[in-house]
């Protein structure tokens, strides 16, 4: 192989690896971002199992004393 071969094949080999870490760092990016989205459902979706739990324990009671209240009045 000659000199300029060589140094035709490593700029090749170069520019393979320059465009893989770019592709590299746009996936990267891509993955910060749709982190980030998860964390922010994942939040919202905690928040809104507290208030389905509050207003589950909410009716709960509500039915507890209502079955109380027939049970004393019979």
């Amino acid at each position: 192989m000659t000199t300029d071969n060589t140094l035709s094949t490593g700029e090749n080999e170069l520019k393979r690896l320059e465009a893989r870490i770019d592709e590299l760092i746009r996936d990267c990016d891509c993955l910060k971002s749709e982190n980030i989205d998860l964390r922010k459902r994942h939040a919202l979706l905690l928040e809104e199992r507290a208030a389905l739990v509050d207003s589950t324990t909410q009716v709960r009671s509500r039915v507890h004393g209502v079955i109380e209240l027939a049970y004393s009045g019979a």
